[in-house]
């Protein structure tokens, strides 16, 4: 997968001190397809904008989970996962392995694509 706009490509070196971080945060990768974490800070606009749209794609995806993480209260886990940028998403497959990573919002059709490929919606 290509690097995201504002974006890095997904991580190929071995994610176990990053799926050790987010579990800390309360991330549960093995219980559904897609688990995305986003960090935010409280006056971020387009962070609203993500979580908004995250939010949406979870009501139709049930193997979608959305987990929030206030960046200013969660410091260590910013510092360990070299978060620079508000917001910043790390998808998770169901093994914990990551699959994408956004710095700075993503495109929603970006974000989409994303959860079409991990989690599709029901029909």
């Amino acid at each position: 997968m290509p690097p995201a706009r504002g974006g890095v490509a997904p991580e190929v070196t071995d994610p176990v001190p990053t799926r050790a971080v987010l579990a800390e945060l309360g991330a549960r990768w093995e219980e559904v397809d897609l688990t995305v974490v986003q960090f935010s800070t409280a006056f971020c606009g387009p962070c609203r904008a993500t979580r908004a749209r995250l939010r949406q794609l979870e009501a139709t995806r049930p193997g979608l989970r959305h987990l929030h993480v206030d960046a200013e209260s969660h410091l260590a886990a910013v510092r360990a996962l070299g978060v620079r940028v508000t917001p910043t998403l790390i998808a998770l497959d169901r093994t914990g392995a990551v699959v994408a990573r956004f710095s700075g919002a993503p495109r929603p059709q970006e974000l989409t694509a994303l959860v079409d490929a991990h989690a599709p919606a029901v029909r």
